[in-house]
């Protein structure tokens, strides 16, 4: 058993977007930057999708160079697995060296709970599950879902991004769940100049299905549009602009076009990583709505894209999920639960975006350098 190995297990391939891919970023880099000896793999049979077209897509050589073109940031280029279920093929290290890997690694962190763990998976390794999105699997273990029990039975120790998971209104479903919160290599993000003005930006889709649950007779949608309808007028009222790469219905991209908003392609800044950070850097901050399963659980969670803006010194307003329990709100990063407190906290930032960026650097390097996030997720794992 190699005590310094340790495999990420992520989606990045199957989805292909800078956002899916800095989030592996982070943990692979942060892992490396700790003296351990990481692979990322990508093994769980799921086809890959199509962002461009939308659906499955017909191959997956696009998928494949995306996967490669990310491991080149890494210490590490070569060590990289990703299994093309269209063609039954592995890419990358091959098959033998896989099982290899699996049967003499240290550690196995399954993000986003992104492969359901076979046999070749539990030979020896500790198997981590990080839950990126609190809520619905601990629904559905508290529901008795056999399927969700047996998955996650799977593994040894669990974290989850719900820091405030003790005190929401959700079940654990019975496990014992560990908070963390994205880790962010900072450097990674480092800022030369200031924003360039105080326009703010974000990145995210419309609407998401597919994980809409139920608890105690209150639903729980696992979507942004509701509430990015709710605060559609923030930015128009404190006279500022947002510029959102969304893809909203045609009848709603015009409203948000009255209300001082201005669309981009989603795609066009997701398809390439450094397009993607160029774009957060310019602007002097997120303006940003969360899910309603992140909001009225008061599950604490927190995006990893915006803990990228804080370390790359720009500002983040965004609504509510009980993390304000935890990370300190006012500068840099700024909490609202209505649209009035929207409005206010795009004004505190358009007047001093400067102030506003240096704070939000300083707690980025507080509370989401990868290096002390990753060494405590280390010590709860030993």
């Amino acid at each position: 058993m190699a005590a310094d190995r340790i495999l990420v297990l992520g989606l990045m391939g199957r989805y292909p977007m800078a956002g899916v891919a800095w989030q592996v970023l982070h943990y692979v880099i942060g892992l490396e930057r700790l003296g351990f000896e990481v692979y990322y793999v990508e093994d769980s049979g799921a086809p890959p999708y199509d962002p461009v077209g939308g659906g499955l897509a017909t191959d997956a050589t696009a998928n494949l160079e995306f996967v490669r073109s990310v491991m080149r940031r890494t210490a590490r280029p070569d060590n990289w697995v990703y299994w093309d279920i269209l063609e039954d093929r592995h890419h990358g290290l091959d098959p033998e060296t896989l099982a290899d890997l699996y049967a003499t690694s240290a550690q196995i962190w399954n993000l986003c709970g992104a492969t359901r763990l076979r046999t070749e998976h539990g030979r020896g390794p500790r198997r981590v599950y990080v839950q990126t999105d609190p809520g619905f699997e601990q629904v559905a273990l508290a529901s008795g879902n056999a399927e969700a029990t047996a998955a996650l039975a799977a593994h040894d120790v669990f974290f989850t991004y719900g820091e405030n998971l003790a005190r929401a209104t959700l079940p654990s479903g019975g496990l014992s769940w560990h908070p963390t919160r994205p880790p962010i290599v900072l450097d990674q993000w480092a800022a030369a100049d200031p924003a360039p003005d105080a326009r703010f930006s974000t990145v995210g889709s419309w609407q998401n299905r597919g994980k809409d649950v139920r608890w105690n007779r209150v639903g729980y949608r696992w979507s942004k549009d509701e509430a990015f309808l709710r605060f559609l007028e923030a930015p128009g009222r404190a006279g500022v602009h947002v510029e959102a790469a969304l893809a909203p219905p045609a009848d709603v991209a015009r409203r948000m076009s009255a209300c001082g908003w201005s669309l981009r392609d989603p795609h066009e800044v997701s398809a390439d990583l450094d397009v993607y950070r160029r774009f957060l850097l310019g602007s002097c901050g997120e303006f940003t709505v969360a899910k309603d399963l992140y909001v009225k659980s008061r599950s604490g969670w927190f995006s990893d894209r915006s803990a990228s803006y804080l370390a790359a010194g720009r500002a983040v307003v965004t609504q509510d999920t009980g993390f304000s329990d935890i990370l300190p709100s006012g500068a840099g990063l700024l909490a609202y639960q209505t649209l009035d407190e929207a409005t206010a906290a795009l004004r505190e930032v358009a007047a001093d975006p400067a102030r506003h960026g240096r704070a939000a650097r300083v707690l980025a390097a507080e509370f989401f350098d990868a290096t002390p996030v990753l060494t405590a997720m280390l010590e709860t794992i030993a």
